[in-house]
């Protein structure tokens, strides 16, 4: 309804209103105007009730729309919360697994030099079991 942007609520109220004593005062009115007058009278009222209905709606509408904002804008809080959790575990977890990585290769370091006195330089290299054992820890 577009005259609803134009024009105050109060002129559509006061015209179902003005109506509505019109057409109860139409009957002082001479026999001759009376069905003219309830006629015109009674456009004018239908008319203010059809708009008033309008502004009616027009207002649960727009409570509506303000109440699921306001839903809007507290679930963007929390999830702006929760991403805040997350990236923190993440960040946690990703540094933990550094440390462990950090962890195999110092182990390997210092048990590769046990191993390097047993391989002969022509010889065929034997990776040990603990080197395989500490990897498969490494990857879980």
């Amino acid at each position: 309804m577009w005259l609803l942007n134009f024009l105050p609520n109060w002129i559509f109220y006061s015209i179902f209103f003005i109506s509505a004593g019109g057409l109860l005062l139409s009957m002082f009115i001479p026999q001759i105007y009376r069905a003219i007058v309830q006629i015109v009278l009674g456009v004018f009222l239908l008319y203010g009730a059809y708009v008033i209905g309008g502004i009616v709606n027009e207002e649960v509408w727009q409570a509506r729309v303000d109440e699921m904002e306001q839903k809007v804008a507290e679930a963007e809080v929390k999830s702006i919360e929760e991403t805040i959790k997350i990236v923190t575990k993440v960040k946690y977890k990703t540094q933990i697994i550094h440390e462990k990585g950090e962890e195999v290769v110092k182990y390997i370091d210092r048990e590769i030099v046990k191993y390097d006195v047993k391989f002969a330089p022509g010889g065929i290299c034997e990776i040990p079991k603990e080197f395989i054992d500490v990897l498969n820890k490494a990857a879980e």
